[in-house]
């Protein structure tokens, strides 16, 4: 039989998949990634985290523009108006300058780009179009969908789903967003920043439920405060469109009388599920367990050769998880060890002010049993956040009772996004509360309001 053509062919090029080919390509392997959209990239930076990002930013230019926000700080302005086909466009130059970055990226590090839908013959070949690709391993990267709920269907129009949503032409009267998890909030920060009246509907009692209730709960205060209508514990039983627009029906999820919203654009967002359609996995031998490929802690399957990473296996749906995992697979496929420490995974909600977590809930430390103190400081403390004139938020330091470990830090707050890096270092490194408290923190700066936190653990914050 003759030799693989390739050492490593990657299944799809999102953050996962194209970060596993240029690192395996960094080990002197011979590499090839296969995408099947036009651009590499994945969801992330074609439809997912890169355009929402760029028009959260630019929504928030134009929200502290058009309020008079700035006149506090000596910025006048007369008329302001958005230019939204200008929005929509400088998104989209931010999209192509970094997808075009990885066809760079690709060619300078020797990875080949193959442009198709793989579809596996057997667990050592797999074909895009009229191309059989060998390889010694594939790793399958192929992310994420977006999961729909029974009878929703999408029309790309009025019912949407996050991707038509980053396009929509004009600025939505009333747009309602079911599942108030983070793509929902953030784009529904987008729409109200520009002017849309947004309704949230969460089946579950809170939005982001996953979330520290505490911080969950002081995300829907500062949201309703925003303009955001909320409705938790509520279930839509119909979407349907109407002339122009869309009926949403829904009733309380315990159960009662339903009623009817009209909208001008339903954005479904219930979440996403694991993309493995197409691919003919199983040719390989691999069975799935609902939907997802289970791996080994080395990203290795079950069968020889295969390894998966990012979205289709377990483990919350993040680029930035994706892309570890990504630099592990291809390390360990090289013969070193790579490991992804999946306790200290960070997440952030870019809403303003945004949201970051990482490690554990007061509820998971309570439903293991596991004795904890807490330190907290809010910013309206913090010279940082008060000169800023935004104090909103507050930072939650989680100890372990016993040893004084940080288990896990929660923020909501302006920088939150930023800050948590510094949490999930000091959580990746075994720090105790004390040893964030001690840490010379640069003044004034957000996070001196971690380092607070860390202090009121035990009972010593200075500046409250």
């Amino acid at each position: 039989m003759a030799d693989p053509e390739f050492d490593v062919v990657v299944i799809g090029s999102g953050p996962g998949g194209y970060v596993a080919a240029i690192r395996a390509a960094q080990h002197g392997l011979k590499v090839a990634c296969i995408e099947k959209r036009d651009r590499l990239g994945g969801t992330c930076l074609n439809v997912g985290c890169i355009p929402s990002k760029a028009l959260l930013h630019g929504s928030e230019y134009y929200a502290e523009a058009q309020s008079g926000a700035l006149a506090k700080f000596g910025v006048k302005l007369g008329s302001v108006e958005l230019d939204l086909p200008a929005l929509l466009g400088e998104k989209d130059k931010a999209v192509k300058e970094l997808t075009d970055g990885i066809a760079y990226l690709f060619k300078k590090n020797k990875v080949e780009w193959v442009a198709g839908e793989a579809s596996f013959v057997d667990a050592k070949s797999v074909k895009v179009g009229d191309r059989l690709l060998t390889a010694k391993n594939f790793i399958i990267a192929t992310g994420s969908e977006v999961a729909l709920l029974p009878g929703m269907v999408p029309d790309g129009e009025v019912i949407v789903t996050s991707t038509e949503a980053l396009d929509l032409d004009k600025v939505p009267e009333h747009l309602v967003v079911i599942g108030g998890g983070y793509i929902g909030l953030e784009m529904g920060s987008v729409w109200r920043r520009l002017g849309a009246r947004v309704t949230v509907i969460e089946y579950a009692e809170r939005i982001v439920p996953a979330m520290d209730v505490e911080v969950a709960t002081a995300f829907a205060k500062v949201l309703k405060k925003q303009g955001f209508e909320i409705r938790t514990a509520t279930k839509v039983t119909g979407v349907v469109r109407d002339g122009a627009g869309a009926a949403v029906t829904i009733e309380p999820a315990a159960g009662g009388a339903s009623e009817t919203i009209a909208a001008d654009i339903v954005l479904l967002s219930v979440g996403r599920r694991p993309n493995t359609d197409g691919l003919n996995i199983e040719a390989t031998g691999l069975t799935l367990d609902r939907g997802r490929i289970i791996v080994a802690k080395d990203f290795s399957t079950p069968v020889p050769g295969i390894w998966a990473i990012g979205d289709v296996v377990p483990g919350p749906m993040l680029a930035h998880k994706a892309e570890d995992e990504g630099l592990a697979c291809a390390d360990n496929i090289a013969g070193l060890t790579g490991y992804v420490n999946h306790d200290v995974i960070p997440a952030v909600v870019y809403t303003h002010p945004e949201v970051a977590t990482v490690g554990k809930t007061e509820e998971e430390l309570k439903a293991a049993g596991t004795a904890y103190k807490v330190g907290k400081f809010p910013f309206a403390g913090n010279s940082r956040a008060k000169t800023n004139r935004d104090t909103e938020g507050f930072v939650k330091v989680l100890a372990d009772a016993a040893t004084d470990r940080v288990l896990g830090v929660h923020i909501i707050g302006a920088m939150a996004g930023t800050m948590i890096a510094e949490a999930a270092i000091a959580m990746e490194f075994g720090a105790s509360s004390e040893d964030i408290a001690l840490t010379c923190h640069a003044h004034p700066t957000h996070p001196e309001a971690l380092k607070e936190a860390a202090m009121a653990v035990t009972g010593k914050p200075i500046h409250i």
